[in-house]
């Protein structure tokens, strides 16, 4: 019964490695990538919709980007969902397609994004930490129930916290790699 529990909380914890990979994504980098917007939330006849299902969204070269709508009406929400964002990007529009040129970024704005990258790594380390909860809250449950022995609570907080260690540091390093990749000029 306890492999079931390690086999939950490691896959909760893959997710919220998964869920940080996404985050990171949408951090703009020097590179023009249809990530940066695809999750970008548009006012589309009062509903709030991504950004990737009104558009076709293409990386034409390193710093641009197309957005062509499949209904042309949706031009003037997808600039104004572009220009509400902090993305800091201004849309061109020419009446069929918005191009988007991403600009080099200034040492200045490379700090403030890496402040972003390492808040969203904490937050996903913090979400490690609660699936390790979680599963000691488990555990511990069991144990009340005579379910575990205390020998087998032990050996399995052991366990947790070693699983634990292991998606900490998987989240630093995609972190780190994202640092990198802000930093790299």
């Amino acid at each position: 019964m306890a492999e079931d529990i390690f086999a939950d909380v490691q896959r909760r914890m893959e997710k919220a490695v998964e869920a940080l990979r996404r985050e990171l994504q949408t951090v703009r980098t020097g590179r023009a990538t249809p990530a940066l917007v695809e999750r970008l939330s548009v006012e589309y006849y009062g509903t709030a919709t991504p950004l990737q299902q009104i558009a076709a969204i293409h990386a034409t070269d390193a710093r641009t980007l197309t957005i062509q709508p499949w209904d042309r009406k949706a031009l003037a929400d997808i600039e104004r969902a572009i220009l509400k964002s902090d993305l800091g990007l201004n849309p061109n529009n020419d009446g069929q397609v918005i191009r988007l040129i991403v600009p080099q970024l200034t040492e200045e704005r490379r700090k403030e994004l890496v402040k972003v990258v390492h808040k969203k790594v904490d937050e996903a380390k913090v979400a490690v930490r609660n699936c390790r909860r979680d599963g000691h809250e488990t555990l511990r449950d069991q144990e009340k129930k005579k379910e575990l022995s205390a020998d087998d609570l032990k050996r399995g907080t052991e366990r947790l916290q070693k699983l634990t260690d292991k998606y900490i540091e998987e989240v630093e390093k995609v972190g780190q790699a994202k640092e990198h990749e802000i930093l790299e000029i």
